[in-house]
């Protein structure tokens, strides 16, 4: 059994309520429930989200994954006066979600305003076994004098996103004394949703329904005697369909027996089938650190614990939030995020997850060519922000000025295009991380020419050269400005892969083959100067150079545009994140350890971090220069955007990049892996502050389990694996321990060193 960490809530406090209702949400992929408290309080926001399921609530707004009905409250009495931490006396407290099961718990000693002692303890999770499932117990123990107990709950549909309501109230109905059910439909009558309860207490009680104000409430009454345990035991089961071949009727009544068989299982039955799915998801993917601050092995077993929390792999047509399932944090849409900071993981721990996420692309190529057509170009341009279509949902205004009363418009879905390659980036790293030709003849192939031909209608011939204008590159701050290094360098890597794998698997289209060979041999790859430092624009190195120390303190807070305006920020050399060092980290192969160096050197002075995907590209890109130490701090920062003190800082859901970049800083950074070329190569080097790395990792349907620690890497593998060690190309099968000093070879199975063949 792996020793999982948890992750502790240090203490009940106002301020930081949201922050942990985040980053301690369970979920499973196809639901994630925020980790609110059962009582209320007034400004805990409480979430309940399936993956996939937008709405657009009004003619103004932009569709947004729907915040469900409420099952997680209960409205505690004791002896007639209602439950709240803002009140009396905290005498001890724990609270902790177990990474290992997935269970979130609580246990709270509390003396009330009038005297009396309490235990009130808490445990829920949502089940990685049976998807629709989530279970929770409630108990309150009398600690020194009977009490009168009253607790009442069930489904509030009066939950909202932030105001807006997006479902409407169908049916609601009481089944026997223990169960209810809600039905609802979202505004529009495409999807319906089913939420079936049983509510069960441990003792017998006063128990009564009510359904008033959209909340169907159960109510259960009883004193309990000094030192008894009353547990109240609520399990819920949540369906949702768009397809409407059932009636109604026989939805909802196959959606309660499912609640019934599982209710009849019981709590900690239930628990423990979730809890054998997540010991098969660990021994999986769990990165283990032998370090001198335990801190990092949580933030590890955080990254993949929401990794997996997130991701709908379950269903093909739905991708991963900006936010995951924790929150309503960018109206849960999806971005260039997920397929160049969330599917690594998936990639090298289960790369059939990786596969669906794709495929969401692919399945939404209609909307990605409309886009395309519609700005007067061929191929296929992806929305900057997407939902449940491929539909454009980026907001075209962002908020009203209090100045001026004026929307300013949202440049990101008119020129951030560098989605369309790096869509076009994972298809090609999946294939070399598995060889999937099947995969590959049909839906990556589409994808590559369908990009690839947006790329070759969007350049301009400037002079006998091909350029690519009024773009927005990962440097948001950096507007509307011509050849971009990273749309150019991507393009033409887009491009370049679409014609290789047609020839590969001898698809003929003359057509197509000239335009891209035009293209290739005259799109302008910006050039480094002779520092080895490639200009991010055309602009970008002729703009003035202020001192940005005191913004970098405040790095993700975006103070700059308090001093100066959007448009002045344009003007100087100033990056809210990795532009042309995310380049270098893309395409190993381009660019070697010096020329990283010097782009690090040069940009990261003038990068502010004011976004969560940046520091942990640089602590990339500084491990891979060599320098682990500072790749170590950059790692940290990373892991802190969430996990740090700030109690604010995930108030509206995790940042779900950030936890991909926690795994990659580990694996990519400090292991040392990069695909070359179609090759795995593997040069490690930890920071002082790590003693051992272990790993697991897909490569070409073997997985291999690696182990790093300063002097040497081990490497488990069952079958035959060429990769390239520190440099050096070897053939592991069995169990092998490479020195880096000497490459002195330990076997328990055989393995060959040497020159590449």
């Amino acid at each position: 059994m792996l020793n999982i960490s948890v992750l502790n809530d240090p203490a009940f406090c106002s301020q930081s309520l949201n922050k942990y209702a985040s980053l301690m949400a369970c979920g499973n992929g196809y639901m994630g429930i925020r980790a609110t408290h059962e009582e209320e309080y007034t400004h805990q926001t409480r979430g309940m989200y399936l993956a996939g399921l937008y709405h657009r609530a009004g003619r103004h707004e932009t569709n947004e994954l729907v915040n469900l009905p409420d099952i997680i409250g209960i409205s505690l009495q004791l002896n007639g006066e209602y439950f709240s931490l803002l009140s009396g006396e905290i005498l001890s407290w724990e609270r902790q979600l177990n990474f290992a099961n997935g269970e979130l718990t609580r246990s709270v000693n509390w003396r009330s305003p009038d005297g009396a002692c309490f235990r009130i303890d808490s445990r829920r999770f949502v089940s990685l076994d049976q998807l629709p499932l989530t279970a929770m117990q409630f108990s309150i123990t009398p600690l020194d004098n009977a009490a009168k107990i009253s607790l009442a709950t069930g489904i509030d549909a009066t939950q909202t996103n932030s105001g807006r309501q997006h479902l409407d109230e169908i049916s609601v109905r009481v089944f026997d004394q223990h169960s209810l059910q809600g039905v609802y439909e979202t505004q529009d009558g495409a999807i319906e949703i089913v939420i079936s309860a049983r509510c069960q207490l441990s003792q017998e009680s006063e128990c009564s329904f009510s359904a008033k104000n959209r909340r169907l409430t159960c109510h259960h009454a009883l004193t309990v005697p000094q030192g008894q345990t009353v547990t109240l035991e609520k399990i819920v089961w949540v369906a949702h369909r768009r397809d409407k071949a059932l009636s109604s009727e026989t939805f909802a009544r196959n959606a309660l027996g499912e609640l019934n068989a599982c209710a009849d299982r019981g709590y900690s039955a239930l628990l423990h089938r979730s809890a054998r799915a997540w010991q098969t998801r660990w021994n999986t993917c769990r990165v283990e650190v032998m370090a001198e601050a335990y801190q990092d092995q949580i933030a590890l077993d955080y990254a993949v614990w929401h990794l997996t929390a997130m991701t709908p792999a379950h269903d093909e047509r739905i991708s991963i939030a900006a936010k995951g399932l924790t929150g309503e944090g960018y109206k849960g849409h999806v971005f260039w995020d997920t397929e160049i900071f969330l599917l690594p993981f998936h990639l090298f721990t289960h790369p059939q997850t990786a596969r669906r996420l794709l495929r969401y692309r692919w399945l939404n190529l209609a909307g990605a060519r409309e886009k395309a057509r519609r700005n007067g170009w061929p191929g296929a341009l992806f929305p900057w922000e997407s939902a449940a279509s491929g539909r454009e949902e980026t907001p075209e205004f962002a908020a009203i000025n209090i100045r001026t009363g004026l929307r300013q418009k949202v440049a990101s879905a008119l020129a951030e295009h560098h989605i369309v390659a790096d869509i076009a980036w994972a298809v090609v790293a999946y294939w070399q991380a598995t060889h999937d030709d099947a995969f590959m003849r049909n839906e990556g192939l589409t994808l590559l020419t369908e990009t690839a031909t947006f790329w070759m209608g969007r350049a301009t011939e400037v002079s006998g050269r091909l350029e690519i204008h009024d773009v927005i590159g990962p440097d948001e701050y950096t507007e509307h400005v011509n050849n971009n290094a990273y749309t150019n360098y991507l393009a033409h890597y887009n491009v370049a892969n679409a014609l290789k794998f047609m020839q590969q698997f001898g698809l003929q289209d003359n057509g197509f083959t000239e335009k891209a060979t035009d293209f290739l041999a005259r799109i302008w790859l910006p050039e480094a100067d002779e520092n080895g430092v490639i200009p991010q624009d055309d602009t970008f190195l002729s703009k003035p150079v202020i001192d940005l120390s005191q913004y970098k303190k405040d790095a993700g807070k975006q103070t700059i545009l308090l001093d100066y305006s959007r448009a002045e920020v344009n003007e100087m050399q100033i990056l809210k994140q990795a532009d042309v060092v995310m380049l270098n980290y893309l395409l190993p192969e381009r660019f070697d350890r010096q020329q990283c160096r010097a782009n690090m050197n040069f940009y990261e002075p003038r990068t502010i971090h004011d976004s969560s995907l940046s520091k942990a590209i640089h602590g990339i890109v500084a491990a891979r220069c060599g320098d682990t130490q500072k790749a170590y701090r950059f790692w940290r920062d990373g892991a802190d955007i969430d996990l740090g003190s700030d109690p604010h800082s995930s108030d509206e859901g995790i940042h779900a990049a950030a936890t991909g970049a926690i795994w990659s800083g580990a694996i990519q950074g400090f292991a040392g892996l990069q695909v070359l070329n179609g090759e795995l190569h593997l040069s490690p080097a930890l920071p002082l502050q790590w003693h051992r790395l272990t790993f697991p990792l897909q490569w070409q349907q073997t997985q291999l389990r690696v182990t790093i620690d300063s002097e040497s890497v081990t490497i488990d593998s069952p079958a035959p694996v060429s990769l390239t060690l520190w440099g050096q190309w070897v053939t592991v099968n069995g169990q092998q321990t490479w020195r880096r000093n000497d490459f002195s070879l330990s076997v328990n199975g055989t393995a060959t060193t040497g020159d590449k063949p």
